[in-house]
């Protein structure tokens, strides 16, 4: 019997990532003389950095003390101290930080500001947490980041004398990782804010995945083993059904056993994952015997 291959509707490139793609192409064919760089990888995903290295875009893992050209704020945004930095080392900025991103931040920034101990729901090391965090640490030291309610124990008897607390979530995040923290902090506030700041196409992509998953023998997630919206995509499923998280076809092979006991396969993909690593994929799949 020929296999059942669905792909999720919501696989791939969100707007917020096909939107900084699309613009540092437009930037470098409308400046071929001038320097491009991005400040750390423009989005998760090697083959997007490859290609925009062969075009002359150029991943920037540090600023250099002297630049000369344009430097692209990524997807994930920035802290202000960096964006000063960027300047003085006499780059042009161009921010393409992420629209959702950027509500985030501004959100942070406005419980900061009136009296709220800030509770940041995501990942402490994740670029987009670290320029979160450094927006609200610029007006109130009361700022921390946790995914469990374990990290957010040794704070409690803190929070509970602050009694109010605000809430903002990584974009990416799952649902129920901040359900989870908002179990813990009600009791603890007089005055709990929460911002649901996940961004609509991961809660859309999350919730489409969940369902395939209930019909499917086998769950593919497509997309970098570095993309925090792709690893939560594959924690979500690995409850549901069988799960494997691939950044490209060529890791199939090591499923080969797995696809071939599988009738009904449905494919998701991070939002950082391209098309045509998406379309690789289910052609792979097809030919499997």
């Amino acid at each position: 019997m020929p296999k059942e291959i669905t792909l999720a509707k919501f696989a791939g490139f969100c707007y917020g990532v096909k939107r900084a793609v699309e613009t540092v192409k437009k930037l470098k064919a409308e400046n071929p003389d001038k320097n491009i760089y991005v400040l750390g990888e423009l989005i998760h995903n090697t083959q997007v950095i490859e290609e925009l290295s062969a075009l002359g875009i150029k991943t920037l893992n540090e600023l250099p003390q002297k630049g000369n050209g344009i430097c692209v704020v990524r997807s994930h945004g920035e802290s202000p101290e960096v964006f000063k930095k960027i300047e003085e080392s006499g780059f042009e900025v161009y921010d393409l930080t992420c629209p959702d991103v950027k509500k985030v931040q501004q959100k942070a920034i406005e419980l900061a500001k009136d009296g709220y101990y800030v509770v940041i729901v995501g990942k402490s090391e994740h670029p987009e947490v670290v320029a979160i965090k450094a927006n609200a640490l610029q007006y109130s030291q009361k700022v921390i980041v946790a995914t469990t309610p374990e990290q957010l124990k040794p704070y409690e008897k803190e929070l509970k004398e602050h009694k109010k607390i605000g809430v903002v979530v990584q974009t990416t995040q799952m649902i129920s990782t901040l359900n989870d923290i908002i179990q813990f902090l009600t009791p603890l506030s007089k005055e709990l804010h929460i911002a649901n700041t996940i961004c609509q196409s991961t809660a859309m992509r999350q919730s489409e995945a969940k369902e395939l998953a209930k019909d499917s023998d086998l769950m593919i997630v497509a997309g970098s083993k570095k993309s925090a919206n792709t690893t939560h995509l594959a924690e979500v499923l690995k409850d549901i059904t069988k799960t494997i998280h691939i950044e490209t076809e060529k890791e199939l092979d090591n499923y080969k056993d797995l696809i071939e006991s599988s009738q009904k396969i449905s494919i998701t993909a991070g939002a950082s994952t391209p098309d045509n690593v998406i379309a690789k994929v289910i052609e792979q799949i097809r030919v499997s015997p």
